[in-house]
């Protein structure tokens, strides 16, 4: 037997929209955060969740909201202030960040599902948060009456323990042709079990946990095929969501997305590492580090570094608004270059990093330095797809030489 979930959550309500706020009060909202997330990063380390505080605190600022439609309150901002608002809270606790790239990016997926789907998620209450996991391969579906079956374990599901909805993906049996078809479903918190199984080596307070689904009915509307997230006028969502942000295929910007948070932590490890150089001195030579040249060099390089990846993601959400406010769409090299850019702003960022580990010496491995438990998050978020520059430079590469773009859900 199916799953059935309870009516009462899948049916969409009236609908109440309190408004987000601008981009820029978004972004001063984050900054008031930094300090509060820094105090709190170890103990959302030590439980492996966001704490509740943290969890209310997103809520109350609307910061996941800041790609989410007008209609239900978002803020519909240009695709760069999620760059904002990802490289502030990163820069003050990582897996807190980790889990807002999520939230941020799922609420964008959401605004091309049908408006009755919008409804269900937004209708009472536009301030949830939606996690998820798009790895198809490890979901399986079927066609019921009025909707589908899911069936799947899905490893990684950051923020999932602190959500409202979550996202999945998986291939259903007998599509159109006779292939399986990639499709997404959206669940409720509670239709779901989550498997404790994320004990990691950064990025502890993500938790990014397996997720179980046994035979759980989705109505149809809530569910959508990959082609409708792949940019354009065809997804159901335009009916009702005309800004031009709307039209950029969500996979594009992922990369962008998750390497944002990436570029935080960087940036993180950068400022903590100049307000501890500036009192230390070295055990060896009795100097203050804050005088030595080697010390100087490195922290500059690990700074235009973090500069250098911020201006990259905000050029590449200035490129992709640009294309798509003029009623184009990306071409398949487009598409490959921004996906690339994600990851190689993330190897910037790690770059960065390793800068400064290198120059802290043997201080930098105790636990209660802030830049330890830094280091680990940003080495755990660069093993994440997306940061990939082997995969994702490649399939750009391919594309300019005149191969055919070989990722088929850009």
């Amino acid at each position: 037997m199916s799953k059935r979930i309870s009516t009462a959550k899948m049916e969409p309500r009236r609908r109440r929209s309190p408004r987000a706020g601008s981009r820029q009060e978004l972004v001063r909202r984050a900054q008031a955060l930094v300090p509060v997330l820094r105090q709190r990063a170890p103990h959302t380390d030590d439980i492996r969740h966001l704490p509740d505080e943290t969890r209310q605190e997103l809520r109350a600022a609307g910061l996941a909201r800041i790609l989410q439609p007008a209609r239900y309150g978002g803020c519909e901002a240009h695709l760069s202030g999620m760059v904002d608002i990802l490289t502030t809270v990163g820069s003050g606790c990582g897996s807190t960040a980790w889990c807002l790239a999520q939230y941020i990016g799922h609420n964008f997926m959401v605004a091309q599902w049908p408006e009755r789907a919008q409804e269900t998620v937004w209708g009472t209450s536009p301030q949830n948060l939606l996690s998820g996991i798009l790895i198809p391969l490890l979901g399986k579906a079927r066609k019921v009456r009025g909707g589908y079956e899911l069936s799947g374990q899905f490893p990684f599901v950051s923020g999932v323990t602190s959500c409202d909805w979550c996202l999945f993906a998986a291939l259903v049996e007998n599509g159109p042709g006779g292939k399986p078809e990639e499709r997404y479903f959206i669940l409720p918190q509670g239709a779901f079990e989550i498997l404790d199984t994320w004990d990691a080596l950064g990025l502890r307070g993500s938790a990014s946990h397996d997720v179980r689904a046994d035979r759980v009915f989705i109505p149809t509307h809530m569910t959508l095929p990959l082609r409708h997230l792949k940019g354009g006028e065809t997804s159901p969502g335009r009916k009702v969501n005309r800004a031009p942000l709307y039209r950029s295929p969500s996979y594009m910007t992922f990369g962008i997305l998750i390497s944002s948070a990436s570029v935080g932590i960087a940036e993180g490890i950068v400022r903590d590492y100049i307000e501890q150089v500036k009192s230390r001195v070295g055990l060896m030579s009795g100097q203050g580090l804050h005088g030595q040249v080697l010390q100087h060099t490195k922290i500059s390089e690990a700074t235009l570094a973090v500069e250098a990846a911020k201006a990259l993601l905000h050029r590449n959400c200035d490129e992709i608004m640009q294309i798509i406010e003029a009623g184009d769409l990306p071409s398949p090299e487009q598409r490959a270059k921004y996906r690339a850019a994600g990851a190689y702003a993330g190897k910037l960022a790690f770059q960065a990093a390793n800068l400064i580990w290198d120059a802290g010496g043997g201080r930098g491995v105790y636990m209660h330095n802030p830049i330890a438990r830094a280091y680990r998050d940003i080495c755990t978020a660069t093993r994440h797809f997306t940061h990939m520059w082997d995969v994702n430079g490649a399939t750009h590469g391919r594309v300019r030489v005149g191969l055919p773009l070989d990722n088929p859900a850009l």
